[in-house]
């Protein structure tokens, strides 16, 4: 994918944005996420290493009264990292910036936003692995000497104008670490990845929820919810109010067990988090395909979704859960697959696998 191109980047967004399971943030999700963010690292719940670290990081640097070393954070969306950014700010006391990397397309852009920040002052830079590389060059001289070089003029007349700038942390969030440039990764002083959450952490997180929006919630109902929110806080609370919203109009508005397990059957949430682009995918792969291989391509045509589309919404997290696997000859389903959509594999040599479809229907 070309991600200096935003409109494939846009288009899986706006398909993952429509799923209840999704990760990235709708409209919605950043207006309710903004009342349920916590203000503190001990109010942040989960990542118990990455808080401990940064912790450490934030006190050394207010008993030094010197400005926190710049922070990578990294992990998939949906996590904390925006949240932790925010927290970073209110820790030191100073103001934040919020930014990303698709919106600093050209060095003029960055150089705008560095020459108004204020002491101390904390930026945030969202998806910082697409922003453009003459602004990450720039970033680069920022980082490291709170210095960069304006060129005024153009041709052989143009001329460098160094402008100095105040100390400053910057915040930066990726969701694929590797894509960043090993010299822009060195100069960050502390990097921490963000993993997917615990049932039993997400349980901690919907019980805060549901206070802070009045939902009355038993444990059992909260773990119901927890154990479909692919380790994930946002989907976590995209459930919840769902979940609520059925309790509102269906029961007396007690999340029970059984109320999240209809409302999230009403939203085709299964109980391991698979909705229906999900198993869509898996049913394509074991009824069609006798649980492969077959062809990326062939699997999307049958699922009537684009390649895009498949790759990247659907397979990570049937990757991560150990439904799907990735193979040179093409995607195979596990016997856990098998399982979970109540099927029998077929016997040894027999369906897709045996048949010789993968050379008919290559990816």
């Amino acid at each position: 994918m070309n991600w200096e191109d935003g409109s494939d980047t846009a288009d899986l967004s706006a398909t993952a944005g429509d799923r209840l399971v999704g990760a990235d943030a709708d409209g919605e999700d950043t207006a309710v996420e903004a009342a349920l963010r916590p203000k503190d690292l001990e109010e942040f719940v989960g990542q118990e290493k990455v808080r401990e670290q940064l912790d450490l990081v934030l006190r050394a640097a207010r008993a030094r009264g010197a400005t926190a070393d710049h922070v990578l954070l990294s992990g998939a969306p949906g996590l904390g990292k925006t949240t932790l950014s925010m927290i970073i700010a209110a820790e030191m006391g100073a103001p934040i910036r919020i930014t990303s990397g698709p919106a600093i397309q050209h060095a003029g852009d960055l150089a705008a936003i560095l020459s108004s920040l204020q002491e101390g002052e904390v930026l945030f830079l969202d998806e910082i692995h697409r922003m453009s590389r003459p602004a990450e060059e720039m970033l680069y001289m920022a980082m490291e000497d709170f210095r960069v070089d304006v060129i005024v003029g153009k041709g052989p007349g143009a001329t460098a104008i160094p402008l100095e700038l105040p100390p400053f942390t910057l915040v930066g969030a990726t969701t694929r670490a590797g894509l960043l440039p090993p010299p822009l990764r060195d100069r960050f002083g502390f990097t921490g990845h963000m993993e997917f959450y615990e049932p039993s952490e997400l349980e901690r997180v919907i019980h805060r929820s549901a206070r802070l929006l009045d939902v009355e919630i038993d444990t059992a109902g909260a773990a119901e919810i927890a154990g479909r929110s692919r380790g994930t806080p946002r989907i976590a609370n995209r459930l919840l109010r769902r979940v609520r919203d059925y309790a509102q109009v269906k029961a007396d508005g007690v999340i029970t067990p059984e109320i999240a397990s209809m409302a999230l059957a009403v939203y085709e949430v299964d109980a391991r988090g698979l909705d229906r682009l999900d198993r869509a995918v898996l049913q394509a792969l074991l009824k069609l395909f006798g649980g492969g291989p077959v062809g990326l391509s062939t699997l999307a045509v049958a699922v009537g979704e684009e390649r895009e589309t498949v790759e990247e919404v659907a397979e990570p997290f049937l990757v991560r859960e150990g439904l799907l696997a990735r193979t040179p000859r093409g995607r195979v389903a596990t016997p856990a697959a098998w399982a979970h959509l109540g099927l029998v594999p077929p016997q040894q040599g027999g369906g897709a696998a045996g048949s010789g479809q993968q050379g008919l229907f290559g990816a």
